[in-house]
C-alpha cells in the first residue's frame, strides 16, 4: 500500500510520513530507508561521539533514538493490527534518551541492532493484511492507522538523517 492510500494523515505524525513519496509503498521504503541508512554509515561511525551545540544528542544518540522510537510503533501497529481498543501512551523521546547507555556502546552495534529492529519491522508489517493495516487505534489522544505508523518509522528515520547531514556531517 501507498501513501496515498492514507484514509487520512495524523497531525503530528504528518510531518515525518510526507517526506515519502506520495506513491511509494511501505515495503519498498523499508528498502529505501536501509540503503539510505548504508549511504551514511562512514559518517555515523566517524562523527559517533560529536555534538553541534553543548546538550545536543551525539549521533548515537540519533540512532538509539531511532530505534527506541520504532520499537514503540511497531507496538502500536501490532496492537491496533490485533483489535486494541485502548487508548496507548505517547513517549517522551528526550527522557528515554537521557536513561540510555548509548555514549558508552559502540555505533557498529548500534546499528547492527537498527537493522535487527528494522527487519523485525519488515517482516511484522509484511504479515498484516490491507485490512489490518488500514486499522485505526489512537495512540498520544491521536487517531492512526497501522499503515501510518509504518510510513512513521521511516520518515522519521529520513528526518533524522537530513538533521545528521545538514548539523553533523557538514
Amino acid at each position: 500500500m501507498t501513501v496515498s492510500q492514507l484514509p487520512y494523515l495524523p497531525e503530528f505524525f504528518d510531518r515525518y510520513i510526507t517526506l515519502i513519496p506520495s506513491e511509494a509503498t511501505l515495503m519498498s521504503q523499508f528498502e529505501e530507508a536501509k540503503t539510505q541508512m548504508e549511504r551514511i554509515r562512514p559518517s555515523l561511525i566517524q562523527f559517533e561521539n560529536y555534538r553541534y551545540q553543548p546538550h545536543k544528542w551525539t549521533p548515537k544518540d540519533i540512532l538509539q533514538h531511532l530505534i527506541d522510537n520504532e520499537r514503540i510503533q511497531s507496538y502500536r501497529a501490532l496492537a491496533f493490527a490485533r483489535g486494541e481498543t485502548a487508548s496507548l501512551p505517547g513517549y517522551n523521546e528526550n527522557s528515554y534518551a537521557e536513561n540510555t547507555l548509548a555514549e558508552g556502546r559502540n555505533m557498529t552495534d548500534l546499528l547492527d541492532e537498527f537493522y535487527l529492529v528494522r527487519e523485525s519491522s519488515r517482516v511484522l508489517f509484511d504479515s498484516f493484511s490491507e485490512a489490518q493495516l488500514l486499522r485505526e487505534g489512537i495512540c498520544s489522544n491521536i487517531k492512526i492507522t497501522v499503515l501510518a505508523l509504518g510510513f512513521q518509522i521511516i520518515g522519521h528515520q529520513f528526518h533524522h538523517q537530513t538533521v545528521l547531514k545538514e548539523r553533523y556531517f557538514q
